[in-house]
């Protein structure tokens, strides 16, 4: 059962002359574009060209010159999963306690409140990973992360939610838990920012595709945007640079 409850339709967003630098090195040029509000909104291109730096800037984590404008609808709340989590494996911190640190205030290793476990279980019932919250979160597999930082991201009712190539280290079934929730998220309006590296994949779910290097090389319909054509000179060019 759905514990996502958007009544309004998440943000828009707006770049404007977004720039990054990074000591003598330029991350971000310029770059302008907007994001609808309920979109599923694809950010693709090759490696090394900003599109993380992008979203962490998005975020706050990340100084840049130019403007981001978020036009907010009511919930202001934003979940987030990222590529890769610097984890200690180590660290007896088991599944429950991980997602306890989003939606309790006390320590994260005390038990969760009735209340808090329901929403923490049922978040995790959603990526099909309800059987293994009391596992150690060190010991899961790279899928296994990845599917509790999405069940973390959807613990906030997020009204926007960016994801950084989160299909990365899935198998086949992770990846259709992954795409059932992604479209369910959209058809309540949550506004939706994500990474991706599957050019079919985008063409099939994306509203929008933003082609980033450095710069916008192009922003508009994945199906009108990524012609053959367009896609190997993109690629080609990246690893003749490299």
């Amino acid at each position: 059962m759905s514990t996502v409850a958007q009544t309004k339709p998440g943000p828009s967003i707006s770049f404007e002359n977004v720039s990054l630098t990074l000591g003598n090195t330029e991350i971000l040029n310029n770059l302008s574009f907007d994001i609808y509000s309920g979109a599923l909104h694809c950010i693709i291109g090759p490696n090394g060209g900003g599109k993380t730096s992008l979203l962490r800037s998005l975020l706050g984590q990340m100084p840049h010159s130019g403007n981001i404008k978020i036009d907010w609808h009511g919930n202001r709340t934003i979940g987030y999963v990222p590529q890769t989590l610097n984890f200690d494996t180590t660290l007896p911190v088991t599944v429950e306690n991980f997602m306890s640190m989003t939606c309790q205030t006390r320590p994260a290793f005390l038990s969760p409140s009735a209340k808090d476990r329901k929403l923490i279980e049922a978040a995790l019932e959603r990526v099909n990973m309800a059987g293994k919250s009391k596992r150690i979160f060190g010991q899961l597999s790279g899928g296994e992360r990845q599917r509790v930082l999405l069940a973390q991201a959807l613990l906030p009712d997020p009204a926007l939610l960016i994801l950084d190539e989160p299909t990365t280290g899935l198998d086949k079934a992770g990846a259709a838990i992954m795409g059932g929730l992604l479209q369910e998220l959209k058809a309540k309006g949550v506004t939706i920012l994500i990474i991706h590296h599957d050019l079919m994949e985008v063409k099939k779910i994306g509203d929008c595709v933003t082609c980033i290097n450095r710069k916008v090389l192009f922003s508009g319909c994945p199906t009108e945007e990524l012609t053959a054509e367009r896609i190997l000179n993109i690629f080609s060019s990246a690893r003749e640079a490299a």
